[in-house]
């Protein structure tokens, strides 16, 4: 399997490492502190901003409401402008669409932009397994490669990473202590390194913001000059891009691009805004002579399908993946993103990857949550995450993935708030016991729900009672 998932109790032992890694905390929470502020400021700054929220939403609604009719017209724009499209049912098709244009081109060594689809079908460990050689060019994605990790956050893939530990990362890699290790010779090191792979590589890959229906064209949006170094040095560039990133014309496009980067880092517009029609055409100087996207579905089409018992969660397509929910989330905060075990994680995350890759393998992230809303606040598409949530935690008790403990425990805890004297029977009968394990005004019972931490002690008198005083007085 590609994704081994996630339980409860990986979660939990995860979750407890990142919170008790006090540097690890002090970088998670600056990163994202830092993007909400500057995500907030770029909006306050955006007049119209709140509107283009809703008409974004209006837009991706009625796009995913007719994506196979938007996904044809792609396809036939796409073709007539030169580009190789192939449709992915799966992750496995995927990379094996990926690896056969590697093969059949005798490519040795493919430099990556950084592509969270990729991340998803595991295209990585498929190259290498056919002797392709493959280059993340993403300094935070090429920053992981060499820890050997996965992603930490959608947008900032190692935000978990101090500056030290990407020195040693640097100086394994080089074989040799480096001289200056400031953030600008870290960067020129990096730099140095990585050009070298643009030129010798046979292959570039990328992911895609978009695809633009109405002229066939795919969209990237990046921050380094690395994503246009792999769309157009190698003489191939293979995209690999969800069937829901569809925007229908470049009206759409336009709203989506202004929101993406105020949502994701703050700024007005990312660095690079780079389009793809087709391959190098004679009169262009640069630009690859094969451009191949490769539409993933992997689960997709049956969230869009309106027959499907997945229809509820067709909104979830709408999302643009520029990780605000992240940065605001306070379990995602705490937690930190490799607890997740899945190329998304956070809100977006806690609902995607059960969906996508198996509710019984995720069954811990619906349950990953506050449900306190922040994500929709700042959500660009406005998406209903809390609402998807509670709906999976529904759908797995309805296919019986919690422990017969578990079931037994929320039927009995049903039984008892359903009734108001078996309520206040159990609030006594708590009381009574509590005081067995009750020590130096600690209470530490033989089962502990929260773990490492120590529960509340129940107070003589319940809120009912003290309520009922007052009553008589």
């Amino acid at each position: 399997m590609i994704h081994t998932g996630c339980t409860v109790t990986q979660f939990r032992q995860e979750a407890t490492q990142t919170i008790g890694n006090a540097s690890l905390q002090k970088a998670l929470r600056g990163a994202t502190a830092h993007f909400v502020d500057g995500r907030q400021a770029a909006f306050d700054a955006f007049p119209d901003g709140e509107a283009i929220r809703d008409h974004l939403k209006e837009i991706r609604g009625a796009t995913i409401s007719n994506l196979a009719f938007y996904l044809e017209q792609f396809e036939q724009n796409a073709q007539a402008a030169g580009t190789i499209v192939h449709w992915a049912r799966n992750a496995e098709e995927a990379a094996a669409i990926v690896t056969s244009i590697a093969r059949e081109n005798g490519v040795m060594l493919a430099a990556k932009s950084k592509s969270m689809a990729t991340e998803e079908i595991k295209l990585n460990h498929a190259l290498e397994a056919a002797d392709v050689r493959v280059v993340e060019t993403d300094l935070g994605e090429w920053i992981i490669q060499l820890a050997g990790e996965s992603p930490y956050h959608i947008i900032g893939p190692a935000i978990h990473k101090t500056k030290e530990q990407i020195v040693d990362l640097f100086e394994e890699y080089r074989g040799r202590p480096l001289a200056d290790t400031s953030i600008a010779a870290l960067t020129a090191e990096a730099r140095h390194i990585l050009r070298q792979q643009f030129l010798e590589a046979g292959i570039g890959i990328s992911g895609g913001n978009m695809g633009v229906a109405e002229t066939g064209s795919l969209v990237l949006v990046t921050n380094e000059g690395n994503g246009r170094m792999v769309t157009t040095l190698p003489r191939i560039h293979v995209a690999v891009m969800g069937i829901e990133k569809i925007a229908p014309d470049w009206d759409a496009a336009a709203a989506w691009l202004s929101l993406l980067a105020r949502s994701a880092t703050g700024q007005p517009m990312s660095i690079y805004t780079t389009v793809v029609t087709g391959p190098r055409r004679p009169e262009d100087a640069d630009g690859p002579e094969e451009v191949h996207i490769v539409l993933l579905d992997n689960g997709r089409a049956s969230l869009a399908d309106t027959s499907s018992r997945k229809a509820d969660y067709a909104e979830i397509l709408q999302c643009i993946r520029c990780g605000a929910c992240l940065n605001v989330c306070p379990v995602y905060g705490e937690s930190g993103g490799h607890a997740y075990n899945s190329p998304y994680s956070g809100p977006i995350g806690a609902v995607i990857s059960p969906l996508l890759f198996g509710l019984e393998k995720y069954a811990a992230l619906p349950h990953a949550s506050t449900l306190c809303g922040a994500c929709v606040d700042v959500c660009p598409a406005r998406i209903d995450l809390p609402r998807m949530l509670l709906a999976l935690r529904a759908d797995e008790v309805e296919q019986g993935i919690p422990s017969p403990f578990e079931q037994f425990a929320e039927r009995a805890g049903t039984a008892v708030m359903g009734n108001a004297h078996l309520f206040n029977l159990a609030g006594k009968m708590a009381g009574w016991g509590q005081k067995m394990f009750t020590k130096n005004g600690t209470f530490t019972p033989p089962i502990n729900p929260t773990l490492d931490r120590n529960l509340p002690i129940r107070p003589q008198k319940s809120f009912r009672d003290l309520w009922n005083d007052l009553d008589t007085d």
